[in-house]
């Protein structure tokens, strides 16, 4: 676990009497149970692996204060991904007082293995057999009292998203926390020779380590063991008796292999998965309806390839009308407002107390940062996160990475990754952060390179402004399909030269869901926020930095360096090459910053002057092409070089620039000759 995770819970047990552990699969509704516990706004999402780090949060049972860690959604316990690695480092270096597993009520032996791992682990469990509701319209009733009995922990009926349940759920995790008993007694047990093997190995283990990793038995070190975790293989190792524990495990795990054909970490959770579906099938029965309910229905029908690929295209032109169309009546809107009531009074009032100088004009700049946030990017995101979060709440995403991960699969990546890569239209700086639900770092990297190479609402606004309105519709169209080949090609390329494979996707099938408008309001919130927070403000410090240059002309001694490459190279006048420079700082202003630049460098133009008075058709495309395709904007690069590292961050950037430079050189020389 990050150090400031550990700090920051450390804090709330400091204001905590106890900790509690929310676990659960990313489908069964446990951030919603963690919203309405703790009262924090925390995004929830109907698709697979929207939680990645730990979320906390303190509430109040009477007079006890109670600490509450969200655990990332995951599906299992392991060391293979993230996600995982986070969860389980979540429980063991937070060492909570109470681990609540949030299990699907419609996919009970699906969700108990991640439970049985818990219970191995020896951490005190309480269930919260979510979803009922959902369940029983579907025909299938558990019996939740002989669950407990077979588990041997508290299991309590639960529906999140109307808090039915949570009271009972919190008084049972609280009376497990107060009674402070070490949880010992393992309800289950594994098949017989198994079982006795893992009880040999532990009975070795005891005595002989001086520091016992998280302090766990040797029960569970044992089990650890065998399935031949690195983690804890790697910890035994540096012990003075290491090498006789991994080798005495190695003979047992060996004398598995020989019994049973398959190592013994296969064979152990094919134990698990078998007494999970054995529990589930006891404690469950399932009532077959006649005719399919209208949620499967609708499973079906987007999830096949005949019939979902239509609805998936048509959907996505839904959603692009509504951004341009939604996004722009918006922004209209914002724009009068901002004007008449902040930015022109605000405007007005700097220069009224600093006077008319470089400094009061910069700060002149900065506002009208304030503005293009309001203005030009709020009101598309607005729109795209509203509609993001309707189809996530539906589960409509959820499909969506159901179709398309054979696809995705030759880009190095897996269903999942279609969800950052379609909020890339919106804003490229949540969608880095979003590629934390990736399970490796090879396709983070990937999905991060393929993000910033797709057209963000500010670079789509560059291409409706410059090359729809001045060249024509269809050269805006061919634009985006170039764009759209970038992609696939880049992610075919990483895909073939990085070390590694794609994970499989896991996740639950269930039917669609009716929204809740709560949720999908709250998501879209965070989401603005995120935005609000990271890349505001880099927007604004951006437009201060460009209005001291412009302001103190320093901009334009630039322009002279530059002439080779803009003119010889991209065939674009010097100007347009400096503007696509300082649109780095804030790229929805590439085309006006191009239109002020020329103002001052070229006779007879003001800023007020149709591009085609001092560029062709072909240069504004090619200047649209170029703008396009580096990496975006200052506030991308901030998200970048806190998600993968300094290094890949540099990387990216400038295999951006370089592609951007090439394709831009390869299209003046295809204007040349046509």
């Amino acid at each position: 676990m990050k150090p400031e995770r550990l700090e920051q819970l450390e804090k709330v047990r400091a204001k905590s009497e106890y900790i509690f552990a929310l676990s659960g699969n990313p489908n069964v509704g446990k951030s919603t149970i963690f919203n309405r516990i703790t009262g924090m706004g925390v995004m929830t999402a109907n698709y697979p692996g929207m939680t990645v780090e730990l979320n906390l949060g303190v509430t109040e049972m009477g007079e006890d204060s109670i600490g509450i860690v969200d655990l990332p959604g995951t599906y299992a316990l392991g060391a293979v991904s993230e996600d995982q690695m986070v969860a389980r480092r979540g429980v063991l270096q937070g060492k909570p007082d109470v681990v609540i597993v949030i299990l699907d009520a419609n996919n009970l032996a699906r969700n108990l293995y991640m439970l049985l791992q818990f219970l191995d682990l020896g951490c005190p469990v309480v269930a919260a057999l979510n979803l009922v509701d959902q369940a029983e319209k579907a025909g299938v009733h558990t019996d939740v009292e002989l669950l407990s009995e077979f588990l041997g922990v508290p299991v309590v009926p639960t529906v999140g998203v109307r808090g039915d349940g949570l009271d009972e759920l919190m008084h049972q995790a609280l009376e497990l926390a107060q009674r402070k008993e070490e949880y010992i007694t393992i309800p289950f047990s594994y098949a017989m020779d198994i079982e006795s093997r893992i009880r040999r190995l532990a009975r070795y283990i005891e005595g002989k380590l001086e520091d016992v990793p998280f302090d766990l038995s040797s029960r569970a070190l044992a089990i650890l063991l065998l399935e031949d975790d690195e983690e804890f293989v790697e910890a035994i190792r540096q012990e003075p008796a290491g090498g006789e524990i991994i080798s005495f495990c190695s003979r047992i795990a060996e004398e598995i292999e020989q019994e049973h054909g398959d190592k013994a970490a296969l064979i152990i959770a094919r134990e698990r998965h078998g007494i999970a579906g054995s529990i589930a099938s006891n404690v469950q029965e399932r009532r077959e309806y006649g005719k399919p309910r209208l949620g499967e229905r609708m499973w079906e029908y987007t999830t096949s390839f005949k019939t979902g690929i239509p609805i998936l295209l048509v959907v996505m032109g839904l959603v692009f009308l509504a951004i341009f169309w939604g996004g722009g009546a918006l922004a209209e809107l914002f724009a009068e407002f901002w004007e008449a009531v902040i930015g022109g009074p605000l405007g007005r009032g700097i220069e009224a107390l600093l006077g008319v100088n470089v400094f009061s004009q910069s700060l002149g700049w900065a506002v009208d940062g304030v503005g293009a946030v309001l203005e030009i990017a709020l009101p598309y995101l607005l729109v795209f996160y509203l509609i993001l979060g309707f189809m996530e709440d539906s589960g409509y995403l959820n499909s969506v990475a159901f179709l398309t991960d054979r696809f995705m699969h030759r880009l190095g990546l897996h269903g999942r990754a279609v969800i950052p890569l379609i909020s890339a239209v919106g804003c490229n700086v949540p969608a880095v952060m979003g590629t934390r639900v990736l399970s490796t770092r090879r396709e983070r990297v990937i999905a991060c390179v393929l993000i910033v190479l797709v057209p963000c609402s500010a670079r789509v606004a560059v291409i409706m402004g410059g090359v729809s309105r001045y060249v024509g519709w269809a050269q805006a169209l061919l634009l985006f399909a170039i764009l759209f080949a970038i992609v696939i090609a880049a992610g075919l390329f990483l895909n073939k030269i990085m070390p590694g494979e794609s994970t499989g996707l896991v996740m639950e099938m269930f039917p669609f869901r009716t929204p809740s408008m709560v949720n999908v309001l709250k998501k879209t919130w965070l989401r603005l926020k995120d935005f609000i927070y990271i890349a505001a403000p880099l927007i604004v410090a951006g437009s201060f930095l460009l209005g001291l240059l412009y302001e103190s002309e320093w901009i334009f001694k630039l322009t002279q360096p530059l002439e080779p490459l803009a003119e010889w190279w991209l065939g674009i006048p010097a100007v347009a090459l400096l503007a696509l420079i300082f649109a780095f700082l804030r790229k929805e202003l590439a085309l006006a910053l191009l239109l002020v630049l020329a103002a001052q460098a070229i006779p007879g133009v003001t800023e007020s002057s149709s591009l085609l008075e001092f560029m062709s058709k072909g240069q504004i495309f090619t200047f649209a092409l170029v703008c396009s395709i580096y990496i975006p904007c200052v506030a991308t690069l901030a998200v970048l070089w806190r998600e993968v590292g300094v290094r890949d961050s540099l990387v990216i950037t400038g295999s951006t620039v370089v592609l951007a430079l090439l394709l831009g050189g390869l299209s003046h020389l295809i204007l040349i000759l046509i």
